[in-house]
């Protein structure tokens, strides 16, 4: 599409489009797509390997560990060069495959939840046109496609008709406000496409009213591909509007870059990479001053900071969270769209709540028919019943209202004879309208020859005030009415008139002096599941807090149906002047806020996670968009809006809510599984560090040669991959599971130093039983003395720490093969040519006694920590 404002009238671009207001034959739309192609952007095309290789390099870890190759090769210390290489390759293939594996289980799932859109095609020449969904990528140009509220535009679009038409831009424009759109036969001078309003683009969302346009643009060649990958000039004008967007969202809440993952994760690899830029210098600094030792101890110094890496770390996580959302897809239909949000949902310990579409159905029930006493009457519902039926029969409404279904359904179960007690002669129908607040239905009583009867049914005060009531009576009626009111209930007050037959109309006029019947009391349909998912959440240690911009008395009657304690229902106008600290302290002991606007929804789950929440928000509409996007997981169901569904991280398939309950337990064990291993792995690699560096201070010799250090540091993490299989221990999922750095880093500091006592409990074994001393023959075994017994303890360090359960299962395993390997390896050629000895038959019933009081101190600490 050219850019420029063309000169052109809407059914001027049909016809150059080779199309028309009735659409595009399916033909012909089959022929443009083979033509075309699919309508993706091209950063959703899948990367190839060699791609995939390169992009693991930028993994911190994995940079920092080629890093430290090339300083081994430019001092010509190859063999410890060629170890970390192994090292680098081993990780970058691991990550690619696992990568590779969860997008094709992605791709996989978002064909689940695929965003469709509405086009108007025919299926031949003379056919009537006919509106169909089908998936975004089969959109063609020349397709045209209807908009509603909450759907994304699937394309660039040429309005042809539009009723009140606003479209949400910010993805383009960093405008947080909707705009106008409408079709005009001429372009608007706009200074740039993005504010001509009879343009729609791929990217924004309908906010309000609906639209019909014509497909101009897709893929490669719309708005959104040419500002996020196209030509420069646009790219730059487009990234500025994108940062002034992301200061707006941080302001207003949204943003969501930093998640609990960020939090945990990342923050702790952070703080473990300035360890490992920090300890070559420091080490060669120390030998220097206090051994003489100069360059030559630099290989030795690479491999103490690779030994502190946790190279598996982005396997280890790609893995767990790939294999949790796959087993959610599989047996729960949960679709997790961004890998990291299943760690957050591990970490979640709030879930705020919209109340209609998730916790109810969105669709009214019967609770009461009450006569002017407060007396349950089913002459009332007969009434109430009649007038929807006629009401829907006669005046030919454009679409059925929720109230009049909700009272036919009721009189068809509880009525005898269900709706044919409601047999009239109907005459005429006066429909609801919102000025007057009722509708009225006249019909024909067979036992009143001669007369017209009159029901109305409406809002109760505007009911009331054409009957004929005394003003005590009326206050009672009123009383009654606010009371069910309160108490949650959609109340509609019922009346009958008595008239002449006539052939001449009936209008509004002659709805007065009626006589008053009663009342219906509806309330929202609870959700089939939601109470179980509640007492789910409740039982896994998950608070919910209800966001509704409902009635108090509705939201409050929903959630004790639910049994869900509302306690005191707050509404936005108590606490929309607070500042955020004043309510966060009232978010905090709240359950349920009322009438709240979107906005104000965001504001509340923003001030929760700057308490020190981990939130998750669900919600299926529009107005959910600004708090799903603030939160740190959005979560919605599947038959959610599309702009929705496109925002949240999860999406629940299922019309089961309790799959919510199954999918934070599947982040809960993804996230175990990463603590685990960052526990295990850096308590163990930080008191082998801790020894090495003494060790290399008090002896006259490096305590293990470099590629030692490093073929030792291979092994346990090839032992280590097992982890992101392990099963973790049920008892370990009980409460949310936050990785907080200062947590694990204690955790490591006092296990670290538990492990750098017993190397050095080791140190006074081989100086005593191998007699090590300057000779090469006593240096070669001690290296290989200390060399079995890191490889033992590591082994003790992965039974004895983890967070799984029995001697079952890869881990068990993976631990006794690193313990066979630290036993037989120096017994080897590879050994030998790793500079390794056998070791007297007296090391090892020393060593053991080590490794057992070890293992004591490991059972007896770690008790606390499971």
């Amino acid at each position: 599409m050219t850019w420029a404002p063309e000169r052109r009238t809407p059914l001027q671009v049909l016809r150059a489009l080779e199309s028309g207001p009735r659409g595009l034959l399916e033909s012909e739309a089959d022929a443009r797509l083979a033509r075309d192609g699919e309508n993706v952007l091209p950063t959703r095309r899948t990367p190839s390997w060699p791609l995939r290789l390169v992009r693991s390099l930028r993994d911190p870890f994995t940079a920092v560990l080629a890093s430290l190759a090339v300083v081994s090769a430019l001092v010509a210390a190859w063999g410890t060069a060629a170890v970390i290489a192994v090292l680098v390759a081993v990780s970058c293939v691991l990550r690619a495959a696992g990568e590779y594996r969860a997008d094709r289980s992605a791709a996989g799932l978002r064909e689940l939840v695929a965003t469709t859109a509405t086009v108007v095609r025919r299926s031949g020449p003379d056919a009537d046109p006919a509106p169909r969904e089908i998936p975004v990528d089969q959109v063609v140009v020349g397709d045209v496609v209807r908009l509603g509220p909450g759907d994304l535009v699937p394309a660039d679009l040429r309005l042809l008709r539009a009723t009140r038409l606003t479209m949400h831009q910010a993805a383009l424009t960093g405008e947080s406000a909707p705009v106008r759109k409408h079709p005009a036969d001429e372009p608007s001078p706009a200074g740039t496409s993005f504010d001509r309003p009879e343009l729609c683009f791929q990217g924004s969302s309908v906010a309000s009213g609906s639209g019909t346009g014509v497909v101009v643009a897709t893929g490669a060649d719309t708005r959104f591909a040419a500002a996020y990958g196209g030509d420069g000039a646009v790219r730059g004008s487009v990234r500025g509007s994108v940062r002034g967007e992301a200061a707006r969202s941080k302001v207003r809440g949204g943003d969501r870059r930093t998640t609990a993952f960020d939090r945990s994760v990342y923050g702790i690899s952070w703080i473990l990479i300035r360890f490992m830029l920090l300890t070559p210098p420091l080490v060669l600094m120390a030998n220097a001053a206090l051994r003489g030792r100069g360059l030559e101890t630099l290989p030795f110094a690479v491999a103490v900071a690779v030994g502190l890496t946790p190279e598996m770390l982005p396997v280890i996580v790609t893995t767990a969270l790939a294999r949790g959302a796959a087993t959610l897809a599989r047996t729960h239909e949960v679709i997790v769209k961004r890998l990291p949000a299943l760690h957050d949902l591990g970490a979640v310990d709030v879930v705020c709540v919209d109340k209609t579409g998730t916790l109810t159905q969105d669709r009214p029930v019967l609770d009461c028919a009450l006569d002017a006493s407060g007396a349950e009457d089913p002459e009332v519902l007969r009434w109430a019943a009649a007038n929807s039926l006629w009401t829907l029969q006669l005046a030919e409404v454009p679409a059925t209202d929720a109230l009049d279904e909700a009272l036919l359904d009721a009189a068809e179960q509880r009525l005898p004879g269900g709706l044919d007690a409601l047999e009239h002669d109907p005459v005429a129908a006066l429909p609801f309208d919102p000025v007057r607040r009722l509708s009225t239905a006249v019909v024909r009583t067979p036992d009143r020859l001669g007369s017209h009867t009159l029901i109305v049914k409406g809002a109760v005060e505007d009911v009331l005030d054409r009957c004929a009531l005394g003003a005590g009576e009326r206050s009672r009626i009123t009383a009654l009415a606010a009371a069910r009111a309160d108490d949650g209930l959609r109340v509609l007050a019922v009346a009958l008139g008595e008239r002449p037959a006539r052939t001449r109309a009936y209008t509004t006029a002659d709805e007065r002096g009626l006589t008053f019947v009663g009342l219906v009391g509806l309330r929202d349909a609870t959700a089939e599941t939601a109470a179980a998912a509640l007492t789910a959440l409740a039982r896994s240690g998950v608070e919910v807090k209800v966001l509704t911009g409902d009635h108090p008395g509705t939201a409050a009657r929903a959630c004790r149906e639910l049994g869900l304690a509302p306690g005191d229902v707050v509404t936005a106008d108590v606490f929309d002047g607070l500042p955020d600290a004043a309510l966060a302290e009232l978010a905090a002991r709240t359950t349920v806020f009322a009438r709240c606007t979107p906005e104000q929804k965001a504001r509340i789950v923003r001030v929760l996670r700057e308490r020190g929440h981990v939130t998750g928000f669900l919600g299926d509409g529009v107005n959910d968009l600004p708090a799903l996007r603030a939160s740190d997981v959005g979560i919605c169901p599947r038959d959610a809006v599309d702009v929705a569904r496109e925002a949240a991280d999860v999406v629940l398939a299922a019309k089961d809510l309790t799959s919510l309950d199954h999918a934070i337990m599947a982040g809960r064990r993804a996230g175990g599984t990463i603590a685990g291993y960052l526990r295990i792995t850096l308590s163990s690699n930080f008191g082998n560090v801790i020894a090495m560096l003494t060790a290399g201070l008090l002896l006259p010799f490096l305590p293990m040669l470099p590629a030692q250090v490093l073929v030792q540091n291979l092994c346990f993490d090839a032992a280590q991959l097992a982890f992101a299989y392990d099963r973790q221990d049920p008892a370990a999922l009980r409460r949310p599971l936050r990785l907080r750095p200062r947590e694990v880093l204690r955790f490591v500091t006092g296990f670290g130093l538990l492990n750098a006592a017993a190397d050095l409990a080791t140190f006074a074994v081989l100086a005593w039983a191998v007699r090590a001393g300057s000779d090469a023959s006593g240096q070669a075994s001690f290296h290989t003395g200390w060399f079995t017994e890191n490889l033992l303890t590591q082994a003790l360090v992965m039974l004895l720490l983890r967070a799984g359960r029995g001697v079952r299962g890869p881990v068990p395993v993976a631990a006794c093969a690193l313990a066979g390997a630290g036993v037989l390896l120096p017994l080897t050629p590879v050994g030998a040519a790793l500079g390794m000895a056998p070791l007297p038959g007296v090391y090892y019933p020393l060593v053991g006694v080590v490794l057992g009081l070890y293992a004591g101190g490991l059972w007896w600490c770690g008790r606390g920590h499971r």
